[in-house]
């Protein structure tokens, strides 16, 4: 190392001390880059999402640090407990309900009362109310050694409440912006406006969602500051996915930069349930987006009581506008509208819609609660601390636990593959198969529980006459006879069959086969990083740069 002399007393060790800080810093900012090349390289694809079956929690909400408390949180608008320690205590709940994924709440420091962590105020600090950095690592450690996968929130649209009600804030307070690190300039924001007219995409887009601050991300501060800030996300934590927040409130050239930068699987919230094509076209700039035209088919069919046939036409309506179904994020109860039961106070309905989003195409999410029973209305009603109720016995956590270990157990292959087959449809029934070979078959009703006992019968279209099937509720055995099924549906209750014997005849056919090819993802599509990528060496060289740059 070099020493510089001055007649000054002391500068020789200052320029020394300041050196070694120089490099020190550097040596951090490589540590960094090479971090983000390895994630780059080995970050989990949309691809490997599909063997997952996701657990979405509220972090405020999961469970606190140690005991819980005998009796559930009373006041849903203020901060529970719910910490990161706490999910790390309870993950054996989770494993044994059959998830192998997380979906933790956004993790940054937010205004007061944003428990749910929507409300950013520094995206660069954690939020306190969780726990510490360290406390994250170690839940996410905990969680990679059982294979479990965490997907984080975050929110790259807006920031927080500028008042303690944002709805009764002043005009000055509206445009005041110095409260948030580290966009505090106005410049940082669209110019003031409310979304009025949510069919309107430019005012979506440039205006603000519950008069929240509106990010703008054609800024080149705003925007370079997201991607580091993703991307950075991704290198220390080591996340394997995000959910994104509010995806119809920015341009899908921003998000094609972020998922870019994310180098992980990103699912969406275009939370639009009635214009298929326009949900759709946010896939491309992003893997995926939540299903929520299949969301409002389930809602409108299953609590709304619409003929079972409205499922048929939103799934045709997807599968002629989304790039590739089978990654998009299906759920039906999320924190942002009533839970099914709220509406439905029918068990054997919500089992029959539990079992379309565990085993349907799509990566499937089951919000906390409602392997619980939980019934709470809107928000918050519908954000309940889940504690005292760790009931591991209770009838809907060991539903869930069935056909989520089934779906896992051996049959990977057969639901990560592309092929489902809707075989028939009725107002109140639907039978539909999974696998190339039609290894499972799944029979819905909308009937409910006070329908004791109903024969349904179709055409076995594809299955050989002599093929027997064994029942996963009550392992019964059924063989098909001749090319017409019969099926008996109990109760209102679902049935799942899965092929154990293979018939000898030829395949009973009434319809030519038809395959959805179009829907198989490539080997290496545009969002899965590949090995010495020259694009990513041209994203994080830049990265590596302005991180020493921005120390020294």
């Amino acid at each position: 190392m070099h020493h510089f002399t001055t007649e000054a007393t002391g500068t020789t060790e200052l320029v020394n001390s300041t050196t070694e800080e120089m490099l020190k810093k550097f040596v951090q900012c490589l540590l960094i880059f090479l971090t983000l090349q390895c994630v780059f390289i080995a970050g989990h694809t949309a691809k490997e999402w599909k063997s997952r079956i996701i657990y979405q929690l509220l972090t405020d909400r999961f469970g606190p640090t140690g005991e819980a408390p005998d009796t559930p949180c009373s006041d849903l608008r203020e901060y529970c407990g719910g910490t990161f320690k706490g999910i790390e205590q309870r993950l054996d709940y989770i494993e044994k309900l059959g998830a192998n994924a997380i979906w933790i709440s956004p993790i940054v420091e937010n205004t007061p009362g944003g428990f749910h962590g929507y409300w950013a105020k520094n995206i660069d600090q954690i939020n306190l109310h969780f726990g510490t950095e360290q406390d994250l690592k170690d839940l996410i450690a905990a969680c990679h050694s059982r294979d479990i996968w965490v997907m984080a929130d975050v929110v790259a649209n807006h920031m927080g409440n500028q008042c303690e009600n944002s709805y009764k804030c002043t005009k000055e307070e509206l445009l005041n912006f110095s409260g948030f690190t580290p966009f505090n300039d106005p410049a940082h924001f669209h110019s003031y406006c409310d979304i009025e007219d949510w069919t309107n995409h430019t005012q979506v887009e440039l205006c603000r969602l519950a008069r929240l601050p509106d990010l703008n991300q054609t800024d080149a501060y705003v925007h370079s500051r997201l991607l580091r800030w993703i991307a950075n996300l991704t290198a220390v934590y080591g996340f394997d996915g995000y959910r994104i927040d509010t995806v119809l409130e920015v341009s899908q050239a921003f998000w094609k930069d972020f998922q870019h930068d994310a180098g992980v699987y990103c699912v969406g919230e275009a939370n639009n349930g009635d214009d298929v094509e326009y949900v759709a076209s946010y896939q491309g700039p992003l893997d995926a987006v939540l299903n929520f035209p299949m969301y409002t088919a389930l809602r409108n069919v299953f609590n709304y009581k619409n003929p079972m046939t409205l499922m048929i036409e939103s799934l045709k309506e997807q599968r002629l506008f989304f790039e590739d179904t089978t990654v998009l994020g299906s759920f039906l109860d999320n924190h942002d509208s009533d839970r099914f039961l709220n509406l439905t106070n029918d068990k054997s309905l919500l089992k029959n819609v539990l079992t379309y989003v565990l085993l349907s195409e799509g990566i499937p999410i089951i919000y906390y609660g409602t392997e619980q029973g939980f019934r709470g209305g809107k928000d918050p009603g519908n954000r309940e601390s889940l504690w005292p109720h760790y009931d591991t016995g209770s009838d809907l956590y060991q539903f869930i636990k069935t056909v989520s270990m089934f779906k896992k157990s051996t049959k990977e292959v057969i639901f990560s593959s592309i092929t489902q087959r809707e075989r028939f449809v009725d107002n109140s029934t639907l039978a539909f198969t999974r696998g190339t070979n039609q290894e499972v078959l799944i029979l819905l009703t909308t009937l409910g529980d006070s329908q004791e006992k109903t024969t349904v019968q179709f055409f076995a279209e594809g299955y050989r006459v002599g093929t027997k099937f064994r029942g996963l509720f009550g392992n019964d055995t059924v063989e098909l006879g001749s090319c017409d099924l019969s099926l008996t549906l109990q109760h209102g209750l679902p049935l799942v069959y899965e092929v154990i014997q293979q018939g000898q005849s030829e395949p009973c056919r009434k319809y030519e086969p038809t395959e959805n090819s179009k829907y198989e993802p490539t080997e290496n599509s545009k969002h899965e990083p590949t090995e010495n990528s020259a694009e990513t060496l041209k994203l994080l060289l830049p990265l590596a740069w302005v991180c020493f740059f921005n120390f020294v």
